[in-house]
């Protein structure tokens, strides 16, 4: 894995290398000899911009290093060369670098770019609408937060956390429409799922504070 990973991140400089041997070697000798140092260099400098590095985020990810995995992110210089898939992966992970530094509107840009792109699996897409839902609420636009999180909904979501925070985003928006059983209805979805995320299972007990109390 270590070696693959060595290989992703300098896979560019060696295409280049091989590339240039392969020429000395056509040069000197004839171009037989020199095909192989072509066709592994010509695969290894197009698999640089056409699949990128983005595998070596996972590995900054898992650690927390967000710097690290921002460093990777920042390498890409032409991420239009890109395959489709990746390029939509790579806006993704753009917009929630953005979503990380509170820079919301940059945010917005990256997240629409990958969902016009299409997202490799419906679970994905369903994320990236959540993702989307939450920034409108930070933007204290409710009518935009609501039709996004329905379609996160629809779209299927990675998980029961996700999908928790999906159905209190909803409460929250019905609340604030006075449409109380709807609030409480989405509430009961929430918690049912019985989540683990602190920050989602610390939400769930503040609204239960006051949530019995209201009409519907």
């Amino acid at each position: 894995m270590k070696f693959y990973n060595l290989l992703i991140k300098y896979r560019l400089w060696i295409g280049l290398v091989l590339l240039v041997l392969g020429v000395y070697v056509n040069y000197t000798g004839s171009f037989w000899p020199a095909f192989p140092l072509y066709f592994v260099g010509i695969i290894l400098v197009l698999g640089h911009f056409f699949f990128g590095p983005l595998r070596l985020i996972q590995e900054h990810m898992e650690n927390g290093d967000m710097e690290g995995a921002e460093i990777v992110l920042n390498s890409i210089k032409f991420p239009g060369l890109l395959y489709k898939p990746i390029r939509s992966v790579y806006y993704t992970l753009k917009g929630n670098m953005a979503m990380i530094k509170q820079d919301f509107d940059g945010a917005e840009k990256m997240m629409k770019k990958g969902l016009d792109l299409g997202m490799p699996m419906k679970e994905a897409e369903g994320a990236s609408m959540l993702q989307m839902g939450m920034l409108a609420m930070q933007k204290n636009d409710l009518k935009q937060a609501e039709s996004y999180i329905r379609q996160a909904l629809r779209k299927g979501l990675p998980d029961k956390e996700n999908e928790a925070a999906a159905y209190l985003q909803m409460c929250s928006i019905m609340m604030n429409k006075r449409e109380f059983r709807a609030g409480k209805d989405f509430f009961r979805k929430a918690k049912a799922l019985k989540p683990t995320t602190p920050q989602i299972v610390d939400q769930i007990k503040q609204i239960e504070k006051y949530i019995s109390r209201m009409p519907g």
